[in-house]
């Protein structure tokens, strides 16, 4: 297991909370998240079964499609012993208009926890207010913090440390990068991002990261130079150009984005022993080229793999009381 002066914090500590955003969380909180998946990656590593959920069902809604979102949580409830069970949108009354208050409301009378991968941010805002159990956010347009935790688990797998590393993300200044301007300065990371103009990240989550990064002492830097962003760095991150509900703007986004694409040519500014991440599903010849996604320096198999393991934690650490 790689070592790191991570936190151990009581379970209690954790127990009951919703998760949504990096922002409600302290950096001790987050490494012990961290540490504790490691722990529970290890144990089912040396198959050794751990069921601290047995009894309890997770509730999943779904408003976006997935593949790594729904496997991942139906196999962690599956591992910790509990169960899962999946609910679109046309599964529930919520598509047809009911309020989120009272679904949240009924739905805390039947299961032991709520994950939504949603649109809008304050979707799981408003369920979490109104819902009496924990709430995990699996996906908004505003962040990604379950994928996000799967990455610097990587990252401290591969590097073995995390504190002063550098990281960069080059492309749309979506939910993924939004998340690491929280998570980076909480996890003693210094991070760059490289945004074609009027692509640049959400300007509340900046101000944020920027106040994080002072006060943890880590670097930020916002360019829309991606050979500047990338120079001398330890990781390289990327996403899709057009995220779901926005195929509309697929080809204009080809031509804004043409100079973001992380291929061969851009990757040799970065550290030879550099790892490339992407949070799948990738379009290569797109924003990655295959010779980077499919070379050595690719982890992002797993990285994905790792979505199970930080939720199985962020699972336990929220659901395994009363």
């Amino acid at each position: 297991m790689a070592t790191i002066p991570l936190h151990t914090l009581p379970a209690h500590e954790l127990q009951g909370r919703d998760f949504l955003d990096f922002a409600d969380f302290s950096a001790q909180e987050l490494q012990a998240l961290l540490k504790l998946a490691l722990e529970l990656k290890q144990k089912h590593k040396a198959g050794v079964a751990f069921r601290p959920l047995a009894g309890k069902t997770l509730g999943m809604i779904f408003e976006k499609a997935s593949t790594r979102t729904r496997v991942s949580f139906e196999v962690a409830m599956n591992q910790l012993g509990g169960q899962a069970m999946f609910l679109s949108g046309r599964d529930t009354q919520i598509g047809r208009g009911e309020p989120i208050p009272d679904t949240a409301r009924v739905l805390s009378r039947y299961l032991d926890g709520i994950m939504i991968r949603t649109f809008g941010h304050e979707i799981v805002t408003e369920f979490a207010e109104y819902a009496t159990v924990p709430v995990i956010n699996g996906l908004t347009d505003l962040h990604h913090p379950c994928q996000v935790l799967a990455d610097v688990l990587t990252l401290l797998e591969k590097k073995g440390k995390l504190q002063g590393l550098t990281v960069t993300y080059v492309g749309d200044g979506n939910n993924m990068a939004n998340s690491w301007l929280i998570a980076a300065p909480k996890f003693g990371l210094n991070l760059r991002i490289a945004t074609p103009p009027g692509y640049e990240c959400d300007p509340a989550v900046v101000a944020q990261a920027q106040q994080l990064a002072s006060f943890h002492g880590t670097e930020l830097l916002l360019t829309s130079d991606p050979v500047a962003a990338v120079k001398d760095t330890d990781m390289i991150y990327t996403d899709v150009w057009a995220s779901m509900g926005q195929e509309e703007e697929q080809k204009q986004r080809e031509q804004d984005f043409a100079a973001y694409q992380v291929n061969q040519t851009l990757a040799a500014h970065a550290k030879p022993d550099y790892l490339f991440m992407h949070c799948l599903p990738a379009h290569r010849g797109e924003e990655v080229s295959a010779e980077v996604i499919d070379g050595p320096n690719s982890v992002v198999f797993d990285e994905a793999e790792n979505r199970l393991h930080v939720q199985k934690a962020i699972l336990v650490a929220t659901m395994s009381y009363n």
